[in-house]
């Protein structure tokens, strides 16, 4: 059979990773696929670099569109990244009839809905692996493997940037602001940060995993979103010595009200695996009713790994290119007529424990007031921890850490009580609020 012609957008780290996998195995790939692939055009503004990556052979050129006009090419890769122009042109391919693979993981958590339905009416596929966790498979797993399964949550590292910084906070016993410099100087974070420090790149993963493992619209606009900027070495340290690391997790869950939808840091206990994650790999949890828990651990970023998913799914679409698109995976894993109507649920909805540290003043019948006011609100605490005092305020009393943990409670209840604690005189600083996934 005559090989399947693909075109690149996009020649930069994972792009060229993806050509150079594909071509180093394209002899494995061809016995698996069945057929040969290869990226005869490619698209990149700055042309004489990509064609020095490439070589003689394959046609390189400035507009991506060129190469959706281009009849002979049957799978486009979009690498660009973004909401702009990689939109526009992942939605004319498709109006082409040309079947896409994409890393765009901002582009389909916010305009997905859209994507998927257009591709649907003309019997293409959108596959889409790499976008979330890098080289690990998990959206075939949510979408084939656990398919048997009732997904009752999902809970992941899913940015290897804010799980580098957290690792080197925990080692190093520094600040946030310290370890980013760090980061930044080592390649691990970008000259700008914000999507990854702010928890905006696990939002738009995790909003694709729930949209997959629970049958939903990918909705990005009701996430939950808080990143680790306002994390503090302290708060690591006191978690450690109460059996906890600290991670920036993505979280989604199926309950009787609605989903969870969630990204922040959260307390896991030290014991559970994916609290050992270290560095910048990445990890997901899924618990299955049959299967029960699942781990999914690997590099969630980088050239070669994230080219391995790409790959993938131009294996996958290669077998399926042909078959009745009545009888592939849909995209988001249910029929697209039999998707569900679960609400996701709003934050001050949201049912889980709680890390309270509260600075107050080191006086007799402080903390049995704090207990009193959480008991009024029929919050149960699991833990408390007392430090010494250490601190002369500038009127001369000490202070010291109250580290309370909560048993579950629902959010709104405890932002309630908060604030009513945060009006004592005797807090004499921002309480901190971290939420606690117990994973089990």
């Amino acid at each position: 059979m005559k090989p399947i012609k693909v075109g690149l957008l996009g020649m930069g780290t994972v792009g060229s990773g993806t050509f150079n996998v594909l071509k180093r195995n394209q002899g494995e790939i061809l016995r698996r696929a069945g057929r040969g692939i290869e990226i005869t055009m490619v698209a990149d503004l700055d042309v004489a670099r990509a064609k020095a990556l490439v070589g003689e052979g394959v046609q390189v050129v400035a507009d991506g569109r060129e190469i959706i006009a281009n009849p002979e090419i049957d799978i486009v890769i979009e690498l660009i990244g973004g909401y702009g122009i990689a939109k526009a042109l992942v939605l004319e391919a498709i109006a082409a009839g040309k079947h896409v693979v994409t890393a765009n993981k901002a582009l389909l958590a916010v305009h997905g809905t859209e994507i998927f339905a257009a591709a649907q009416a003309k019997g293409v596929m959108v596959a889409f692996e790499a976008a979330v966790a890098g080289g690990i498979p998990i959206i075939k797993a949510l979408r084939e493997g656990l398919t048997a399964n009732s997904i009752q949550w999902v809970a992941g590292i899913i940015n290897g940037t804010t799980n580098f910084i957290l690792s080197e906070m925990r080692d190093k016993g520094l600040d946030f602001g310290v370890v980013l410099k760090e980061a930044q100087r080592l390649g691990y974070a970008e000259a700008d940060p914000t999507f990854d420090i702010e928890g905006v790149d696990a939002a738009h993963k995790v909003t694709l995993m729930s949209a997959i493992a629970f049958g939903i619209p990918v909705q990005f606009d009701k996430a939950y979103v808080e990143g680790i900027t306002q994390l503090g070495a302290a708060d690591i340290k006191y978690a450690e010595q109460l059996g906890y690391r600290i991670k920036l997790l993505g979280i989604t869950k199926r309950t009787a009200q609605g989903v969870e939808l969630r990204v922040h840091p959260s307390l896991v206990p030290t014991q559970r695996l994916i609290a050992n994650v270290e560095g910048a790999m990445n990890a997901v949890m899924v618990q299955g009713d049959a299967v029960g828990t699942t781990l999914y651990y690997g590099k969630g970023a980088g050239s070669e790994p994230t080219a391995s998913a790409v790959i993938a799914d131009l294996v996958d679409i290669t077998r399926l290119h042909t078959a009745d698109p009545l009888n592939r995976v849909p995209h988001l894993a249910f029929q697209p007529n039999a998707m569900s109507s679960l609400s996701v649920l709003p934050m001050s909805e949201v049912v889980t424990s709680y890390y309270l540290r509260l600075r107050v003043a080191d006086q007799a019948g402080v903390l049995a007031k704090l207990t009193g006011l959480l008991a009024q609100a029929d919050i149960s605490i699991d833990a408390v921890l007392q430090r010494e005092a250490d601190q002369v305020s500038q009127a001369g009393e000490n202070q010291t850490d109250v580290i309370i943990l909560t048993h579950d409670t629902r959010e709104g209840t405890l932002n309630a009580v908060l604030a009513e604690m945060q009006a004592l005189p005797t807090v004499m600083a921002p309480i901190v609020r971290i939420r606690k996934e117990e994973l089990n």
